[in-house]
């Protein structure tokens, strides 16, 4: 669930959570993102008499007088907590950590190399550790050593280059020379993981700035706070891309990424067809908007 769609209607969430799962398993029910637009579903939530499933609410970076928090902070029946980036050594022995649990064993300076591709960023890593398993046919029980060879194949740093433009071009709306160059690529060829890729971060960029528009920050304060992770020459078309799409939209949009990623992965056909219909639907969106 986004906080918006629990702002717009708060008894939803006291509703969901207290409804009995369909197949009698426990559930968790996830609000991102969110921050104090929340706060009176969560504040219903804690007064309700019989919930059923948890609520995780990420809510991003809190003032102390946020009134999500406080209620969090003052409810015996919830709790806060506030995680942080790791950096450096600490970051190298994440990735090496989350890597054991695929079966993978790598040295430091790939570890290193993958944190910082991924912005140290646990889920992303997660995310490209499980396709690198996959690759090397990897399993706790069958560990395999991660090289720079597999991490140049399929890692989260070989869809630089022109990839990137396909992405930028489906998100800012332009259906024109995205048809142009979707024609330019080879038919039968194996461009479609990187380009669903570069489009995965471009997406792990826009929504969490996105998500703090939404909260109050100033558009150019959080435009600036992205410093020399933006490229000087994509700030304009990266402000218009925020000013194009709210948080909802683009978490739906990395939901089907998603799916089109390990469509393409898992078929024996190249897909091209598939990564195009799906390009070209965001730009449509992304042009009326």
């Amino acid at each position: 669930m986004a906080g918006a769609a629990v702002k717009s209607d708060p008894a939803a969430l006291c509703d969901e959570a207290g409804a009995m799962s369909l197949f009698g398993e426990p559930r968790a029910i996830w609000i991102e993102p969110a921050g104090d637009e929340v706060a009176g579903a969560a504040e219903g939530l804690l007064e309700a008499t019989s919930i059923e499933s948890c609520v995780i609410v990420i809510a991003g970076v809190l003032r102390k007088t946020s009134s999500l928090l406080k209620l969090a902070e003052g409810s015996s029946k919830a709790f806060a907590f506030a995680a942080y980036m790791p950096e450096g050594q600490d970051a190298e022995r994440m990735v090496i950590e989350v890597g054991r649990g695929f079966g993978l064993k790598m040295a430091p300076t790939v570890a290193a190399r993958i944190a910082g591709t991924a912005a140290n960023d646990q889920a992303v890593v997660a995310q490209e550790l499980q396709k690198l398993a996959i690759y090397l046919d990897a399993s706790p029980h069958a560990p395999k050593e991660l090289d720079h060879d597999a991490v140049d194949a399929v890692g989260t740093d070989n869809a630089e280059g022109d990839v990137l433009r396909l992405a930028d071009l489906a998100l800012s709306g332009d259906v024109e020379r995205l048809a142009e160059e979707l024609a330019l690529l080879l038919p039968g060829g194996s461009d479609g993981i990187p380009v669903v890729r570069s489009l995965q971060r471009r997406l792990l960029m826009l929504a969490p700035a996105r998500a703090r528009i939404e909260r109050g920050e100033n558009p150019d304060a959080v435009m600036t706070s992205f410093g020399k992770t933006l490229f000087w020459k994509d700030k304009a078309l990266v402000g218009r891309m925020l000013a194009q799409w709210d948080a909802e939209r683009l978490a739906k949009v990395a939901e089907r990424a998603g799916r089109l990623e390990r469509g393409l992965m898992f078929s024996p056909a190249p897909g091209q067809e598939a990564l195009g219909e799906e390009l070209l639907a965001i730009a449509r969106e992304a042009r009326r908007r």
